[in-house]
C-alpha cells in the first residue's frame, strides 16, 4: 500500500458534507408523496445522527473514479435508506427503546406501524436504486437486501449462545459487511471502471465492513453505557457470542462460566453475565479483537492499489483506518 499523510476523519466528512446534504435531501423527498407520518418518521430517523459512513464510501469511490455525480449520489442515498430501513426493523426485533440516545420508532409507534414504515423505506430505497439507471447496480442492491434479511432470519432461528468463529464471521458479513461491500462496489459499476476495479472496491468494502462490526462488538464491552444507550455486554445478554467472547472462550476453556455456556447454553443469571463481562475486560481478548479488526482494515486498504492515486483514494484509506479506534 502506498505511503501518504493520514487525512483526519473530520476533514473527510467535511469534504463530503455538501454531497451528504444532497443525499439526505433525496431521502427526504421519498416522503413527499406519502402519508404525512411517513415523512415525519424520515425526518426523525435522519435527525437522529449517524456518520453516513456508507454513502461517504460510495461518494469518495465515485469521485476517485470520476463517476457521474448525480448517479453516484442517487445510489448513495438508496444505500443509506436501505441501511436506515434495516435499523428500523432491527430495533423492533430487539425491542430497543433507544438508538444513539434517541427514542426508536418502535418505542413510539405500534409494532405494525413500525414494520410498515421499515417496508416503506425498503421500497423507497429500491426505487432510488433503480434511478441510478444501472441494471447491474440494481441487481447488486437486491442481492444485498436478500443477504441482510437471510442473515437476520438465520440469526433468529439459530440456537443462541453457540460459539463458533465461522458462524460469527458469516453473521457479521450478512449483518454489516455486505452493505459496506455494496457501498464501495456500486461506484465501480456506475463509473464503468471494469471488473478489476469493481472487485477491488468490493473487497475494500467487505473487509472494512467486517472491521467496523468487530469494533462495534468490542464497544459492546468497552463503550460508555450512556453514549451507547445499552448496558455493557448487551450482546451476551441476548445470547450472541461476538468476537471478544469467542476469543475468551477459546483462550479459557476451563473457566467456570465458559464451561457453563458450553454445557448448558446461555447465561441467564445477571451476576454470571456481569462476571463474564468483567473477566473479558480484564483479559487481553479486547486488544486481540482490535488487532483482528486492524488486519481486516489492512486487507481492505491493500485492495485499493489498482485505483487511481488521488486524494479521494487516500481519504478512503484514512477513513477506514479511523474506524478502528473509534469510541461509538
Amino acid at each position: 500500500m502506498e505511503q501518504f499523510d493520514v487525512i483526519a476523519a473530520n476533514s473527510i466528512f467535511e469534504y463530503v458534507k455538501p454531497d451528504i446534504q444532497e443525499v439526505e435531501r433525496l431521502i427526504r423527498l421519498q416522503g413527499l408523496d406519502s402519508h404525512p407520518d411517513l415523512g415525519k418518521a424520515l425526518d426523525v430517523l435522519l435527525s437522529s445522527g449517524g456518520k453516513r459512513l456508507r454513502p461517504t464510501i460510495t461518494i469518495l469511490a465515485g469521485k476517485s473514479l470520476k463517476a457521474d455525480p448525480k448517479r453516484i449520489l442517487t445510489m448513495a442515498a438508496s444505500i443509506e435508506l436501505l441501511h436506515t430501513a434495516t435499523l428500523v426493523h432491527d430495533d423492533l426485533i430487539d425491542a430497543s427503546l433507544l438508538r444513539r440516545g434517541s427514542p426508536t420508532l418502535n418505542s413510539q409507534w405500534s409494532a405494525g406501524a413500525t414494520v410498515l414504515t421499515g417496508d416503506f423505506l425498503f421500497a423507497s430505497a429500491a426505487r432510488l436504486s433503480s434511478d441510478s439507471t444501472s441494471i447491474e447496480a440494481l441487481k447488486l442492491f437486491s442481492q444485498t437486501l436478500r443477504t441482510i434479511v437471510n442473515g437476520e432470519i438465520s440469526q433468529m432461528f439459530t440456537s443462541r449462545c453457540k460459539p463458533g468463529m465461522d458462524e460469527y464471521y458469516n453473521r457479521i458479513y450478512a449483518k454489516t459487511a455486505s452493505l459496506f461491500e455494496t457501498s464501495a462496489a456500486v461506484a465501480g459499476i456506475i463509473a464503468e471502471a471494469g471488473k478489476q476495479i469493481t472487485e477491488s472496491l468490493s473487497t475494500f468494502g467487505r473487509e472494512i465492513g467486517m472491521a467496523f462490526q468487530i469494533v462495534d462488538d468490542i464497544l459492546d464491552f468497552t463503550g460508555d453505557e450512556n453514549v451507547m444507550g445499552k448496558p455493557k455486554g448487551s450482546d451476551l445478554r441476548q445470547g450472541l457470542i461476538t468476537l471478544p467472547a469467542q476469543l475468551f472462550f477459546e483462550k479459557f476453556p476451563t473457566h467456570p462460566l465458559v464451561k457453563k455456556v458450553l454445557e448448558t447454553g446461555c447465561l441467564d443469571d445477571k451476576n454470571d453475565i456481569g462476571q463474564m463481562v468483567s473477566d473479558i475486560l480484564k483479559s487481553d481478548v479486547i486488544e486481540q479483537s482490535y488487532n483482528i479488526a486492524n488486519d481486516f482494515i489492512q486487507k481492505g486498504n491493500d485492495a485499493l492499489s489498482p485505483l487511481p492515486d488521488n486524494r479521494e483514494k487516500h481519504m478512503l484509506i484514512s477513513l477506514a483506518q479511523s474506524q478502528v479506534r473509534r469510541n461509538f
